[in-house]
């Protein structure tokens, strides 16, 4: 959107009498990091679409502040049979948004598709041995074998999100997105004020039925106080920090690290950190084509990397901002370890790096980097990583493009003159990296993985066992084991961690820590 523009609909709106302005009050305009590309919550990774299907879809368990499954769209839940069968009761008066009640068999076909998509809901599908639905409102899932993180599961807030629709979207095939949004939550998508790489919209769903109790991350009571939501799409930071500081939007998500100190003196403006555990930056290699497909390349690539050079082109030299000396698991949570990590923490050497690219046998195959330059972070992180390619010799080509295309890209298999891809940077959420059995790029399941289809058996034995481990000592010997298989097959590089605030009017509150959350927010 053209800074003009947007300013001159803002004048008008504001030019507006006092009763069209007390409307605006019931409206958030809110700037997410990029575009909605893929409205499919169970389709890609992409946080966007993870937030729009919190938004549009419930859950059958949500997450307390303490990370903890709690029943949501639950009017209770039970395990029996030795944690072989989990009974769960859907609460009454439930309702789609197209009407139509909210019923068992919506949310088991809801089940069977996400377990078929989500790196966590793998796992409880290869021990689901059916579900059925006695009656309207109860689903009985039966299993092979315990899974005591079932309900951890289906609250998960990471990518990919289960959230229950109709059974008639769901039971569509799993291998193309959906396209119907509709579905269960407090927020209904208004596909015909869409405007692509522009504005989304959702509107109050009247229907929804909130829990009595308080509101918790995505657990608790749902209460919507703004008749609308309009995520709008602002590419440049410095456009959307003056929107921010001139009151035309509501919250910034992720403001650009040097705009953070004019924003945090700004009057109306406050600074706050709502996901204490940050995002961590990642490097993922395409595993399915060379150069990277060969395990010395990629642990070549390890001494020619410095985490802090990446964090301070994200978050600048201010160390309150940002962590280095980051493995496979984020820092301060319990699966966290030094295990082998002196590969990223040890002497830093391009030279060596280049006499380990030489000894894996190199010959000069193509590297494509994905450069999107639209999300600032993700920017900066290509540019570093543009530099370091360079400096190691590399035939590089550099990829620039929007966020929404890498989206689609990441998925072409191919070689890059077939329209692939060799490496690309995102970063997690650091709640997505506290353990392996939420952990999107901790897997080693080749083509079943996601972009990048790493191959490693032991890293999913590993990760099997952890599953099953009892106790958090247990667990965290194997952890410490999954990190140190890491460094040798190498799956992704960690980055880095990023804690940076978000960016909102003052006159906000009630905003929920975790993910970007619409509901339980007021203004004044």
């Amino acid at each position: 959107m053209q800074r003009r523009h947007f300013l001159s609909t803002t004048a008008a709106t504001l030019a507006l009498p006092s009763i069209a302005r007390s409307q605006s009050r019931r409206v958030l305009r809110f700037i997410p990091d990029a575009d909605l590309a893929i409205l499919d919550p169970t389709w890609v990774t992409a946080y966007q679409t993870r937030d729009h299907g919190f938004m549009v879809y419930d859950t059958l368990f949500g997450q307390d502040q303490n990370y903890q499954p709690k029943p949501q769209m639950l009017e209770g839940a039970s395990v029996e049979k030795d944690g072989l069968e989990w009974r769960l009761v859907l609460r009454q008066g439930l309702v789609f948004h197209d009407g139509e009640r909210v019923l068992s068999r919506d949310a088991a076909a809801s089940i069977r598709r996400w377990v078929k998509r989500d790196v966590y809901g793998s796992a409880l599908g290869a021990v689901l041995n059916e579900i059925i639905t006695p009656d309207d409102r109860t689903l009985v899932i039966r299993l092979k074998s315990p899974f005591p993180l079932l309900a951890d599961a289906l609250a998960k807030t990471s990518p990919m999100m289960c959230g229950v629709m109709p059974a008639r979207i769901a039971e569509a095939d799993p291998t193309k997105p959906i396209t119907d949004p509709t579905g269960s939550g407090p927020f209904v998508y208004v596909a015909d004020e869409r405007v692509a790489g522009s504005r989304v919209v959702y509107r109050k769903f009247d229907k929804y039925l909130p829990r009595d109790e308080a509101a918790e991350r995505t657990a608790g009571g749902k209460r919507v106080n703004f008749d609308r939501i309009e995520w709008t799409i602002l590419q440049d930071p410095s456009t959307a920090s003056g929107a921010l500081q001139n009151g035309e939007v509501d919250w910034y998500y992720t403001p650009a690290a040097d705009l953070l100190s004019l924003l945090g003196r700004s009057k109306g403006v406050t600074l706050r950190v709502v996901v204490p555990t940050g995002t961590i930056a990642t490097m993922r290699f395409n595993q399915l084509q060379a150069p990277f497909n060969n395990p010395a390349m990629r642990r070549a690539m390890y001494s020619a990397i410095t985490q802090s050079d990446y964090m301070i082109a994200v978050n600048g030299e201010d160390r309150k901002r940002w962590n280095d000396g980051v493995g496979y698991f984020c820092p301060e949570t319990p699966m966290a370890s030094s295990a082998g990590m002196e590969a990223l923490t040890g002497p830093r050497s391009i030279e060596d790096a280049k006499r380990a690219i030489a000894a894996a046998g190199y010959a000069g195959e193509k590297v494509l980097l994905m450069a999107p330059q639209d999300i600032a972070s993700v920017k900066a992180l290509a540019a570093v990583t543009e530099d370091v390619l360079r400096k190691l010799g590399l035939n590089l080509e550099v990829a620039s493009m929007d966020w929404a295309s890498s989206l689609s890209r990441r998925f072409k298999t191919g070689t890059p003159d077939e329209g692939g891809w060799s490496i690309f940077q995102t970063s997690w959420a650091g709640t997505d990296h506290t353990n392996p059995a939420g952990h999107v790029f901790l897997r080693g399941n080749w083509r079943d993985a996601a972009p990048g289809w790493p191959n490693s058996p032991r890293i999913e034995a590993l990760r099997s066992d952890w599953m099953q481990a009892k106790g958090q000592d247990a667990q965290k010997k194997l952890a410490e084991q999954l990190q140190l298989q890491a460094f040798q097959d190498v799956p992704y590089i960690p980055l880095g961690q990023t804690i940076t605030p978000t960016a909102h009017r003052s006159d906000l509150t009630g905003m929920l820590d975790g993910l970007p959350l619409f509901w339980n927010i007021k203004r004044g």
